[in-house]
């Protein structure tokens, strides 16, 4: 049986999932961009090539890995009731509102034999033109020229934001653009039908249907008591109180405190891990933006389990961390102190590293000068390229969902 386990941000990581970047991102155009959530066109065989060392890199550290597709592979083969049931799904939820294109579609992907060309598919989007008998249907169809039925899934190599492994339950985010909530479908299959993986005491904290959006770039995990939550622009406030109720009333773990960190709504401040990550166990990296004073809300319950108690904190950023940790913290600035080299870093994902044990970390290649102040501290530093990949606005961090770490 399988298991998961995250106490930390830094233990050592022993198992975790990604995805292989595929043809969503050729599906990508300049006019669609903005819609589908991207800043610029990625080279595909560049992204798989610089995505295939960011796993080789892991494998070498000792790191099982496992991908996406893989694990919905098994999901579906197990079962083909269920299989069924997902392409359904899908369906139902790519925002398709004729009932006679939904059948064309539906009949479209009940064709494809391989269950692994299946769920590529359903990630890559399906053009109007893979419909063989595809015809303008409806008054849309004339006055738009979005050329596809079911949108392309770009962002999906971030498998970070779609779930989140708490200590060792799971919380399916419920994401705050309707373009990426269909990425949520995996997780949710992957938890309710995987042979290794449906286990009824894998507790879920949150639910991927529920109104207010929380995304797992703005989780992490700082101990097996607490929980740091960004209020982003993808994570409600809501979701956050709704979230800590379930992690701190839960009988099968530890977590007394949630901190919410409220941080600037702005696409460069997307997620809390894109401005702070922990690479050791008294070394953050943060944007030099949140290093001085923080608003951030302290979420408790109170004796009868029965309520959020919120207590509301202005201290700056190192204060905050070395009150609730107990121990003194080293924080190091993105780009170093630099305004224009902090910028251009944090913008370049210099911020969000993947710690694969305490002190040995995954980064971008790119970010020279972060990568150089993080070995001045010790750090281990293991560089990838990253041209292609960092066009997606996201870094290692964000690429990665650990199922197991080592407790620290």
């Amino acid at each position: 049986m399988n298991f998961l386990n995250v106490t930390s941000e830094i233990g050592r990581l022993k198992k975790v999932m990604v995805h292989r970047p595929g043809k969503e991102l050729e599906n990508l155009t300049p006019k669609w961009l903005e819609h589908l959530l991207f800043d610029d066109i990625p080279w595909l065989d560049k992204a798989k090539e610089e995505h295939d060392n960011f796993v080789e890199t892991l494998r070498k550290s000792g790191v099982e890995v496992l991908y996406l597709t893989d694990l919905m592979c098994e999901t579906l083969d197990f079962d083909q009731k269920v299989k069924n049931d997902f392409i359904k799904q899908f369906i139902d939820e790519s925002n398709i509102y004729s009932e006679s294109l939904k059948e064309l579609v539906y009949e479209y992907l009940s064709k494809i034999d391989s269950t692994k060309e299946l769920i590529e598919t359903t990630m890559a989007g399906i053009r109007k033109t893979d419909l063989e008998n595809y015809e303008k249907r409806t008054l849309s169809d004339y006055i738009r020229d979005y050329p596809f039925i079911c949108d392309p899934m770009p962002n999906l190599y971030f498998t970070r934001d779609p779930f989140s492994i708490i200590g060792s339950g799971v919380a399916i985010s419920s994401m705050k653009s309707n373009v990426r909530s269909r990425e949520t479908i995996y997780g949710d299959y992957i938890f309710r039908y995987h042979p290794d993986y449906k286990n009824p005491k894998i507790q879920h904290f949150y639910h991927r249907l529920k109104k207010a959006s929380i995304e797992g770039g703005d989780i992490l995990v700082l101990n097996k008591h607490i929980v740091a939550i960004g209020v982003s622009q993808r994570t409600h406030p809501f979701a956050i109180e709704d979230i800590a109720k379930e992690l701190l009333i839960s009988n099968d773990h530890q977590f007394e405190k949630v901190l919410a960190f409220d941080i600037p709504k702005t696409r460069a401040f997307m997620h809390l891990d894109t401005v702070f990550t922990q690479v050791d166990t008294n070394i953050f990296l943060s944007h030099s933006d949140i290093q001085e004073e923080l608003t951030v809300y302290e979420l408790t319950l109170d004796l009868k389990k029965s309520k959020v108690l919120v207590k509301e904190i202005h201290k700056q950023l190192k204060d905050i961390l070395e009150y609730y940790l107990k121990r003194e913290i080293i924080l190091i600035p993105c780009g170093g102190n630099d305004v224009i080299s902090g910028a251009r870093e944090q913008w370049n994902d210099g911020a969000n590293t993947l710690a694969i044990s305490p002190g040995e970390v995954i980064v971008y290649e790119r970010n020279h000068i972060t990568n150089d102040i993080l070995r001045k501290h010790g750090v281990k530093v293991h560089t990838i390229e990253s041209s292609e990949l960092s066009r997606g606005r996201g870094g290692p961090r964000c690429m990665s969902m650990p199922f197991v770490r080592e407790n620290e």
